[in-house]
């Protein structure tokens, strides 16, 4: 696992995330793209910092920043996700020439869906090339890292991510989500404990998560919208 320039986030006990080391942040706008697959499309430039701190109790007025509402708010941001490894948590689903392990902490960012079909067809029909690749598609691009496609040899199959965090809007539900981190950067827990170092993952910003600090896609329910002044 290649070394990320000092990035680190940091969760801090009822409040935000601390992120150091000058970690690029963007916002992304999911939108459709085909009956049923989806793409990102660049939101508002946010501005750089070599630290900052973002919001994951979802009552800051200058999201996707702190502004302390979750002092005001009694913000209780108890981490509950478990600390187990992904291929401990996860299920496996075979298929031709692929399989697939499922964590199921699914983001809702509906990246894995085809317009050439199910995820399951693809990949029982993935020794077509062209049902291969799209089953890849839809693995590699769930930001939640919920997916993980691995060759029949057991060799694990990811994207190459540039280090970041997009603050996800989902444009045509209306609402926002969830923060994608990418490119392996560490997450420190509150209690000081690192979690999996992970390509993919996605942290809570709505703060009704029942597996924080990660996304569980309660943000869809919930309405969930940033208030900025």
């Amino acid at each position: 696992m290649p070394e990320k320039n000092n990035y680190k986030i940091k969760v801090m006990k009822n409040g935000p995330y601390l992120v150091s080391g000058h970690v690029p942040l963007t916002e992304k706008l999911i939108v459709p793209s085909g009956k049923q697959e989806h793409v990102y499309k660049e939101g508002r430039l946010l501005p750089q910092a070599e630290n900052y701190a973002l919001c994951r109790c979802g009552k800051s007025r200058k999201a996707p920043f702190c502004d302390n509402s979750h002092v005001r708010t009694g913000f209780d941001g108890t981490e509950t996700a478990s600390k187990a490894p992904f291929l401990e948590r996860a299920t496996k689903m075979k298929g031709a020439t692929l399989d697939l392990l499922d964590d199921n902490r699914c983001a809702f960012a509906r990246f894995c869906h085809s317009d050439k079909g199910s995820l399951s067809h693809l990949l029982k029909t993935s020794d077509v090339p062209e049902n291969r690749t799209a089953a890849l598609k839809c693995i590699n691009e769930c930001p939640a890292g919920r997916l993980v496609a691995f060759e029949k040899d057991g060799t694990m199959i990811e994207p190459e991510l540039v280090p970041g965090i997009d603050i996800l809007k989902d444009s045509e539900k209306d609402i926002c989500g969830p923060i994608y981190v990418k490119g392996y950067i560490p997450i420190e827990s509150a209690d000081g404990e690192i979690y999996e170092v992970r390509n993919r993952i996605t942290l809570c910003r709505c703060g009704v998560s029942n597996i924080k600090p990660f996304c569980d896609a309660r943000h869809v329910k919930a309405r969930f919208t940033e208030i900025i002044e």
